[in-house]
């Protein structure tokens, strides 16, 4: 956008759009970094139009650099080789540990929320300087160096924090796998990262269950030959744990023998930082690439900008460091600035609905950042629990993972914030490293549903999928996709990079896409409609999943939906619809006509399929719509429409590993939904 309609934006926001309540800039330790849609848009042209110097300036302001950079970036999104701060030098750990600790060691770092609150600590920076520098110490006697991999298989505890870092100090590489994998899925990505030591730990608690995680380990690397350690943390001190002599060693043990400062290992801004595997439609997990410098900064960039974070703020990120949002929210952004970071073992059910709401009160925190899947079980079965506590001293609500529908966000700004906070509805992933489309707390005005506007350095745009033409100006509907490269975008796909290109820079050459569809509305604002995994060929015509769930949503009783493409003899493929609803009270067998409350199941899938032959043309109808309970999402909320598809296909019995489903247990009840909806109806 250029800056005159930047201008014409701006005079529309203030119309249609709402600003941050007083509570928000009264409760400000300090004045906000950014108080105005105008400071936005100064500073989001200068990151476009000259972003030497706009990330010089800010990577300066922000990171601690052992040798300058000599060049602010170099190649391109069209040949897949974009670099950042080149020549700079810098260590990951020395920059939200080592330099808060020499200025305040007394500070607290980490307020760890352990399942059982009887097991609640606080570490200082000055506590956490000294763990991971003898971490580090046992790994570096282990003989692992710069560039070397290192895999981190710990539940949501300090030590998993401390572990991240002090591979990060030894300017080696973090692989962190989400201690609710399976020892095949932890088999795959320890095997493709080449893995030379396993993190882990004896058992993990959740949710008041024991979790078998030293078990599951030793499962998971039968057979492995490339690990030679396993440094194992005593979370329960459960006797019997099976250790294997020569390569398991007990955690305190082995730091016992580390001094209590290690000097860190300068490394190159374009160093691997570290991998985290995401999965794909299809093919083996991705191990995506993220560098020292350039995601460090976006880290430090965002978590500053968006939520208005403050040194005083206390950040509640209710996310696992084995997903990128822990990585980003819960560990490198907030302890870049020096802000104190809360680490939530459990469960929000746990041991009742009123967890979330104490931890806030104990705490004082200013800012919770949560998956809307979270808030809708609260607001399903838990909404009795939050006036119990006093949570006044929010002043920032964050929503991750997927798009927050309106109404959720309604809820969200009256149930949790009381009317008072900012709601900064963010659109990322894992290989954009930080956010990519989110409101700046404070300066941009909100609107229910949307993700707003693009980050500094952004250069975000809407792609029409079936001309890979790009769409200007607004009120457009297509799929988002980025013009030119950020600091803090994935560089590669490990040991793969043909898979990065093809992934994410051949799909709209000379584009990075992102994979989701998008739509830009009359104010410049984007509306992030969910992932486009494929795009349907019926007969010719190429179907853009996203516009066909974007129509069967506008439906005022659908909640959410999700397109598949199948096989069909006739038409090549075929699209199928699953559909879940605000109220499933709404569909009654024996409705009769003209029932305002009720609706029969054949006349809804009826009125679902006409809406989108009206909307969109009769080759887009769906050939069958599936009303499920629930649709099966990751644990960051995605839906995965791989499941779909296989049990749309009558492949039900090839749905392999399930263990990245949140929600498993809906996947028999749609299998039950679609023998039922579809394949006994074709017969009939």
């Amino acid at each position: 956008m250029t800056t005159k309609e930047h201008t014409v934006v701006h005079e529309a926001h203030n119309v249609n759009a709402r600003q941050a309540p007083e509570h928000f800039y009264k409760s400000q330790p300090g004045k906000g970094y950014i108080t105005s849609m105008d400071q936005y848009y100064k500073m989001y042209n200068e990151s476009i139009n000259n972003p030497d110097a706009f990330f010089s300036k800010m990577a300066k302001e922000y990171l601690h650099w052992d040798r300058p950079f000599t060049k602010v970036q170099t190649g391109s999104i069209e040949k897949g080789d974009s670099a950042w701060f080149l020549n700079g030098e810098l260590n990951a750990a020395y920059n939200c540990v080592d330099r808060h600790a020499f200025e305040n060691p007394d500070k607290t770092a980490i307020i760890y929320e352990a399942d059982d609150e009887k097991e609640n600590r606080i570490i200082t920076f000055g506590e956490l300087l000294k763990q991971v520098s003898e971490v580090a110490g046992v790994l570096q006697s282990w003989g692992v160096k710069k560039g070397d991999t290192v895999a981190v298989y710990l539940p949501m505890i300090p030590e998993a924090v401390v572990a991240m870092l002090a591979v990060a100090r030894l300017g080696a590489i973090h692989t962190v796998v989400f201690a609710g994998f399976s020892a095949g899925s932890l088999k795959d990505r320890v095997v493709d990262a080449g893995c030379k030591v396993v993190i882990t730990c004896d058992e993990g608690k959740r949710g008041g269950k024991t979790v078998n995680t030293k078990k599951i380990v030793d499962e998971g690397l039968n057979g492995v030959d490339s690990v030679s350690r396993i440094l194992v943390f005593q979370r329960t001190g459960t006797e019997g744990i099976p250790m294997r002599a020569g390569r398991d060693f007990w955690w305190h043990e082995e730091t016992k023998k580390q001094r209590g400062y290690l000097p860190p290992v300068s490394c190159n801004s374009e160093d691997p930082l570290f991998l985290l595997y995401t999965s794909g439609s299809t093919g083996a997990p991705k191990g995506i690439v993220h560098t020292t410098g350039g995601y460090l900064l976006g880290a430090a960039l965002t978590t500053r900008y968006v939520f208005d974070i403050h040194p005083e703020d206390v950040l509640f990120t209710a996310g696992d460091v084995g997903w990128i949002t822990g990585h980003t929210y819960a560990l490198y952004g907030p302890l870049a600035l020096g802000t104190a970071t809360i680490i939530f073992e459990s469960t929000p059910a746990y041991p009742d609905y009123g967890r979330y709401w104490r931890i806030i009160e104990r705490h004082r925190a200013t800012h919770f950042y949560v998956a809307p899947t979270a808030l809708r079980l609260i607001k399903r079965v838990g909404e009795a629990e939050i006036p119990k506590y006093d949570t006044s001293s929010l002043r920032v609500l964050g929503s991750v993972g997927e798009p927050i529908a309106p109404d959720l966000w309604e809820w969200y700004h009256d149930k949790i914030g009381n009317k008072n906070c900012v709601i900064c509805d963010t659109m990322w992933q894992t290989e954009s490293g930080s956010h990519l489309i989110a409101p700046l707390a404070g300066a941009v005005p909100t609107k229910p549903g949307s993700a707003t506007v693009p980050f500094f350095g952004v250069n975000a745009c809407i792609i029409d999928p079936v001309s890979g033409v790009e769409l200007e100006g607004n009120d457009v509907e297509g799929v988002l996709a980025v013009k030119s490269a950020w600091p803090s975008m994935a560089r590669s796909v490990w040991d793969n990079h043909d898979r990065y290109i093809d992934t994410y820079l051949k799909p709209y050459p000379g584009y990075y896409f992102t994979g989701d569809g998008a739509g830009r509305d009359h104010d410049g604002y984007y509306w992030i409609r969910g992932r486009v995994d494929d795009v349907v060929n019926v007969s010719g015509h190429r179907l853009s999943t996203a516009e066909i769930e974007t129509s069967l949503v506008a439906n005022d009783n659908v909640s959410e939906s999700a397109v598949v493409g199948i096989h069909d003899d006739l038409t090549g493929q075929a699209v199928v619809a699953f559909v879940s609803l605000k109220n499933s009270d709404y569909i009654q067998e024996n409705a009769t006509e003209g029932d305002a409350n009720h609706v029969t199941p054949d006349a809804l899938r009826r009125e679902l399929v006409l809406h989108v032959r009206s909307e969109i043309g009769p080759f887009a109808a769906p050939k069958t719509v599936i009303l499920v309970r629930d649709l099966p999402k990751t644990r960051s909320g995605k839906i995965m429409r791989r499941i779909l598809r296989k049990v749309a296909s009558n492949e039900a019995d090839q749905l392999g590993d399930l263990s990245t489903i949140a929600n498993a247990e809906i996947v028999p009840s749609i299998i039950s939904a679609v023998e039922t909806q579809f394949f006994n109806a074709k017969k009939k």
